[in-house]
């Protein structure tokens, strides 16, 4: 017989009623039904039942160990009556009679319960997480994890894409998100940094003939954390030779899919060839966003038209400085309260916006200081211009085109959720397209590109020279689902020419570009073919087949919001050897902090860059 086991705790049915079996793994729940102890026992597969009675040397020994102790079972296979089957697990209808037990390793007091849904603070869930790991929700996520992860490979290899590993210590770039620096001992005064993304190789194998590339691929980026995000995370990251942005779209949406599909729990799926593309300027209009959540209805509205010569004076003015009103639908508010339209307007400032105008209509009555001042025939009009019903409340986002896009799409989202308008079961993909290759950059007074400076402009280089550079549009794009951007992706621009123009209508000399980017630039002037790619977030995936609110749900060890570990003790103080050896002194800012044990003001001595610096960002966001 084997030392620890013959069957996993998931594998026992009633064919193995009579054998003798081993068992083993953690104690899970202990019931005491006097003189009878019933045992939880729990392995990575499952739980089965095990009882101990008087008459089994077990008991005394189950009976006094804690719980998550790991046993070893000795016992034989019986049925269980039939009033005492639980249909729930695989293994209710049998449970296993205690005859040996041998205990591996002895449990302390627990600093969380493992066989309760009790919610416990993030910080004790994450200095044990090897304990909260052991719960069924979080177990299930990472195994999800890894379910998803095969998928994915399995899917993108049957596509004919070959994996790469590229390197993990490379140059620093000064495009994107702030990098995670290592110093090099053998090399005084210069770091390598951790990949934000494979971006440079992965087109440099495509340089080198590969055609379709595709990896797993861990990524490190510096910067400020939120529920969707972690300083380290996982992408499948993918790369083709030879393509449009249709045969890329067409490339990964199968893959996408298939995987939400076979891991959805019967939530329907956008299927693969259908994904939605909408134009950024479209998007920005009707969503007032570029990660719009197609599951809810509403659709934002310009109406800056019936203000430009209104009764209602703040609209005519901001109308007059060049600023936008744009429109939220309330359908069917007419049995709310002013209370609910008030309530809106008091969101919007906390969330730091002015506020949030409405008009409530109640049987073709119009309410509200906008009504009054606009008057009933010009509401009227505004009404049958949006199809808008006579019971249909509506609010305003009125200011700069940017600032009333960003308050309408926020009031979109929080109006439909405090309806209950968002669709429930679903999983709706759509693709950004037509990102703007350049912006003018109020702050700095001049062109900069808006997004992605290593995209292709559409129309090339005759874009370039003879259209005005906010009219430029790049070979760009975003996967939403959701109302999540799972990666950016993008045609590449890989005409060295190309890249140089667009670089000086940025502001950008040839010699700026030689310089930050030479390895690439390089590359291109030896022969490259067009490519392009993305690289959706794995992270992301997972947290929406989950259904889980934060990424760190479905990380197996991750960090807090300050990026510390603090299971490990991560980031920590190094020696003083360690320090001379990497030729680094610490300034007196970190020797200060660190004495005191300030790891906050420690980790800060650099400054507060932004996560995105003038070049703009690369894959995933």
């Amino acid at each position: 017989m084997h030392a620890y086991r013959t069957h996993t705790c998931a594998a026992l049915t009633k064919d193995n009623v009579g054998e003798t079996v081993r068992m083993s793994g953690w104690v899970h729940n202990k019931r005491d039904h006097g003189g009878v102890l019933f045992v939880d026992l729990r392995d990575h597969y499952g739980i089965t039942q095990i009882v101990a009675d008087e008459d089994s040397p077990a008991l005394p020994i189950l009976d006094k160990i804690k719980l998550e102790s790991v046993v070893t079972i000795d016992g034989t296979v019986k049925a269980r009556a039939d009033v005492a089957v639980n249909p729930n697990l695989p293994t209710g209808a049998i449970e296993v009679f205690a005859r040996e037990v041998s205990v591996q390793s002895r449990a302390d007091d627990l600093p969380l319960i493992v066989n309760s849904a009790e919610d416990y603070p993030e910080e004790t869930r994450l200095k044990y997480r090897f304990v909260d790991l052991r719960r069924e929700r979080v177990h299930n996520n990472i195994m999800l994890r890894n379910q998803v992860i095969t998928s994915l490979r399995r899917r993108m290899t049957d596509q004919g894409f070959s994996e790469f590993q590229t390197p993990i210590l490379g140059a620093s770039s000064p495009e994107g998100a702030r990098d995670y620096l290592v110093p090099s001992r053998l090399h005084p005064g210069r770091f390598y940094a951790l990949p934000q993304a494979p971006q440079m190789f992965k087109q440099l194998l495509m340089v080198a003939g590969f055609d379709r590339y595709f990896q797993i691929a861990p990524c490190f980026r510096d910067e400020d954390l939120r529920a969707d995000r972690s300083p380290e995370f996982y992408q499948l990251d993918f790369e083709m030779s030879f393509v449009t942005q249709e045969d890329v779209f067409q490339a990964i949406e199968p893959v996408l899919a298939g995987v939400f599909e076979e891991f959805s729990g019967g939530k329907s799926v956008t299927p693969a060839g259908e994904f939605p593309r909408i134009p950024y300027a479209e998007a920005m209009l009707k969503y007032g966003t570029d990660k719009p959540d197609l599951r809810n209805p509403l659709i934002i509205s310009d109406v800056t038209s019936h203000f430009e010569k209104s009764g209602f004076g703040l609209f005519e003015k901001i109308v007059g400085g060049g600023g936008r009103v744009r429109v939220i639908p309330a359908p069917d508010t007419h049995e709310k309260s002013r209370k609910f339209f008030d309530e809106m307007n008091d969101w919007a400032r906390k969330e730091g916006f002015a506020g949030l105008g409405y008009v409530t209509r109640k049987g073709g009555e119009f309410g509200g200081p906008i009504a009054k001042n606009h008057g009933t025939e010009g509401m009227e009009k505004l009404y049958a211009e949006l199809g808008l019903g006579e019971n249909d409340g509506l609010f305003f986002a009125a200011g700069k085109e940017k600032d009333a896009a960003k308050l309408a799409g926020a009031a979109r989202t929080r109006v439909a959720e405090v309806l209950e308008l968002i669709e429930e079961g679903c999983f709706k993909f759509c693709w950004i397209v037509d990102f703007p290759m350049f912006e003018y950059d109020e702050e700095l007074k001049k062109i900069d590109f808006s997004h992605n400076p290593f995209s292709m402009p559409q129309g090339e280089m005759d874009a370039l020279e003879t259209k005005d550079p906010l009219d430029i549009l790049a070979w760009q794009y975003d996967i939403v689902c959701n109302g999540y951007e799972l990666s950016s992706g993008a045609i590449r621009n890989h005409r060295p020419d190309i890249m140089y123009k667009a670089f000086e209508i940025a502001g950008y000399s040839q010699a700026d570009v030689d310089e930050n980017f030479s390895g690439m630039i390089e590359a291109f002037k030896l022969g490259a073919p067009p490519h392009g790619g993305s690289a959706p977030g794995i992270d992301r995936i997972v947290m929406l087949l989950a259904d889980e609110p934060n990424i760190r749900e479905v990380i197996a060890f991750p960090m807090n919001q300050r990026a510390q570990d603090l299971m490990m003790g991560a980031p920590s103080i190094v020696s003083p050897r360690q320090l001379r050896e990497l030729n680094i002194q610490l300034s007196q800012q970190a020797r200060e902090a660190v004495s005191s044990g300030n790891a906050a003001e420690a980790t800060d001595v650099n400054g507060n860059g932004a996560s995105r610096d003038e070049l703009g960002r690369d894959e995933n966001g």
